[in-house]
């Protein structure tokens, strides 16, 4: 079994990596994840903005490994 784990990404980063973590770990593209993230985010009165910023002091950023 693969082990994953959540993390903000610093390659796909715009503010803080939070949906390019997100769209990482479900194998999706990071433009749909941002593009979910707006509209859900308008639709439930910008609640959307606390989670997002909650997420960015819990996910850890992805490390890079050299090898």
């Amino acid at each position: 079994m693969v082990n994953k784990r959540l993390y903000r990404t610093p390659d796909e980063k715009i503010i803080g990596g939070v949906c390019g973590g997100i769209a990482k770990y479900f194998d999706l593209d990071p433009t749909l994840v941002r593009a979910a993230y707006v509209v859900l985010s308008l639709c439930t009165a910008f609640s959307g903005v606390l989670a997002y910023i909650i997420l960015l002091i819990i996910m850890p950023i992805e490390q890079k490994q050299i090898r």
